[in-house]
């Protein structure tokens, strides 16, 4: 079962798994697994959606002995990272964590949570799923990337840098962009002559914004896949140089990503596109865990990363349908 819904879109899309070979696949952050859905996208109105609303307390994965990272932990553990990325001179280090919200008490309203989403983030991709032991759930609107076979046209964005919307640009959101914005200028360049590049603006999603530039180019269809995997993981939720970095998330995280900063890839008639997984979360059938992350540069103040993470988390948090358990 799988629902999601494009940016800027008030339709709400299913797979009709008994005709058509359009999917969505669900990549994680190493790589190492996919979960895919076939069938034919179809819109599904906000009546028939609602009809048989899914709950937590009908999952059938329990999560247990799960102890949460402490903020002093987690910024005792950023001080190490600190030292690492200055003796190591790198531009940036993305380091994630998992928040517990756990619910014994109450149950989860997955169905009312998945439209609460939509309806505080139109210009992101919204996604909720159950399958099998799985079940996730994230709205982002960052573009991995877009292609669009009838004119050859790809496009992809750089997403970085995290602010309160109230609050003004400072050197180090500024600095933590810019990596990202030439990792994929390099990339893109390497398939196509002519690149256009926007410049940099404001992107808003819900209390916080980022820093985007967004890209668009010729290229040829053959070499769609071959972007992408170069693309992944971008420095936005990774660091610079890529297969380096890698290796130190795996140093310092104490946990697996999953689907946390991978990608999901929606294929229709019309276009292919990857978007990056964010602002998403884990839902069990007592209890959730929120992915959040940060680019943690030279300058970085452990104190400061705790509070983003703390505020990314409100993204999925404050939108959280809670109702009292039957039993």
């Amino acid at each position: 079962m799988i629902y999601f819904r494009f940016p800027f879109s008030e339709s709400i899309c299913t797979l009709n798994e008994k005709s058509g070979q359009e999917s969505v696949s669900f990549v994680s952050f190493d790589e190492s697994d996919t979960l895919e859905f076939k069938g034919k996208i179809e819109n599904i109105s906000l009546e028939a959606f609602r009809e048989k609303p899914v709950f937590s307390d009908s999952l059938k994965a329990e999560l247990l002995d799960f102890k949460e990272e402490s903020s002093s932990e987690y910024q005792e553990k950023l001080e190490q990272v600190i030292r690492f990325i200055k003796e190591h001179q790198l531009s940036k280090l993305v380091i994630s964590r998992r928040k517990l919200i756990s619910f014994e008490v109450e149950k989860i309203n997955l169905s009312e949570t998945f439209l609460n989403l939509c309806a505080a983030y139109p210009n992101a991709f919204v996604y909720f799923f159950v399958k099998d032991t799985k079940c996730w759930m994230g709205a982002f609107s960052e573009l991995l990337g877009k292609f669009q076979p009838s004119t050859s046209e790809f496009e992809t964005m750089s997403l970085a840098g995290t602010l309160p919307n109230e609050e003004t640009w400072t050197e180090k959101e500024i600095e933590e962009q810019k990596p990202v914005t030439d990792f994929i200028k390099n990339i893109v360049g390497r398939y196509s002559e002519n690149v256009e590049q926007s410049a940099t603006y404001d992107h808003v999603s819900g209390n916080i914004k980022h820093l985007r530039t967004d890209f668009k180019a010729k290229i040829k269809p053959g070499n769609l896949d071959e972007i992408i995997s170069e693309l992944h993981p971008t420095p936005a939720v990774c660091g610079i140089p890529k297969d380096f970095c890698k290796m130190a998330i795996e140093r310092f995280e104490q946990h697996p990503r999953n689907f946390y900063a991978g990608y999901i890839k929606v294929e229709t008639p019309e276009n292919v596109q990857y978007f990056v997984n964010l602002r998403c979360a884990e839902f069990f059938s007592n209890a959730a865990l929120i992915y959040v992350g940060g680019g943690i540069t030279a300058e970085s103040s452990p104190e400061k990363e705790w509070r983003e993470t703390e505020l990314k988390s409100e993204a999925i948090l404050k939108n959280i349908r809670c109702e009292q358990r039957n039993d």
